[in-house]
């Protein structure tokens, strides 16, 4: 894993010669060595296509290539940083979320609506991923933001767990998620906002969940 948790809003990546990262434009706070940096046109967005969805959809995030030889801090608007570590599993995460990421993942931009049609793209606007959602699969880490901290919670067989779709973050492994209604939960709760929705996640993997409903 190619990063070290500095503290919660910071962290240090290691670039080696031969392998390159990518980054959120504007994150790089400090670095040694001899890295460059540069924009990427496709980084993350998943090839041409998605690019272009993504952009009419007003949802693309600007990326940069990091490559070269040293280490480099990373951190974005004060905002807590997660470090999640994948195995050959894909990660689910919105694109306004990516610090920076191993440039070894293979990346994918999926289409909301391909997951449940109308409740899958209802699904995305309620938990602010809008249209489309950053796909991240292989063996590598990504760093991601969220406000107020994040938690692990761990999705097994015969065990969901259900999320505040505001305070959801990411989610990774096999796992099925969809958006349910709960009518009266935020009332019980003492949040009522209007909103009856949850997110129900099954299967096996994590979901991460932020300390606060505010979005990036």
């Amino acid at each position: 894993m190619p990063f070290r948790e500095i503290n919660s809003k910071m962290v240090e990546a290691t670039v080696a010669p031969g392998q390159r990262m990518f980054s959120r434009r504007g994150a790089m706070l400090a670095y040694r060595g001899e890295v460059s940096f540069t924009p990427s046109i496709q980084g993350g967005q998943g090839g041409p296509a998605a690019m272009i969805g993504r952009r009419v959809a007003g949802e693309a995030a600007p990326l940069m290539t990091v490559e070269g030889s040293g280490t480099v801090m990373f951190g974005h608007g004060g905002h807590h940083i997660q470090v999640i570590g994948l195995s050959g599993d894909t990660l689910y995460v919105e694109a306004d979320r990516l610090l920076a990421f191993d440039g070894s993942l293979q990346q994918g931009t999926l289409f909301m609506g391909s997951q449940g049609g109308v409740m899958g793209m209802v699904r995305g606007q309620v938990t602010g991923q809008g249209l489309f959602t950053t796909t991240l699969t292989g063996h590598g880490a990504v760093a991601v933001m969220a406000h107020g901290g994040v938690i692990e919670l761990p999705i097994t067989q015969g065990r969901p767990v259900h999320v505040d779709p505001q305070a959801y973050v990411a989610h990774h492994g096999q796992v099925t998620n969809k958006l349910s209604t709960a009518l009266g939960w935020r009332d019980m709760v003492g949040r009522g906002s209007g909103e009856a929705f949850q997110l129900e996640l099954s299967g096996n993997g994590a979901v991460y969940v932020q300390a606060s409903e505010e979005k990036l």
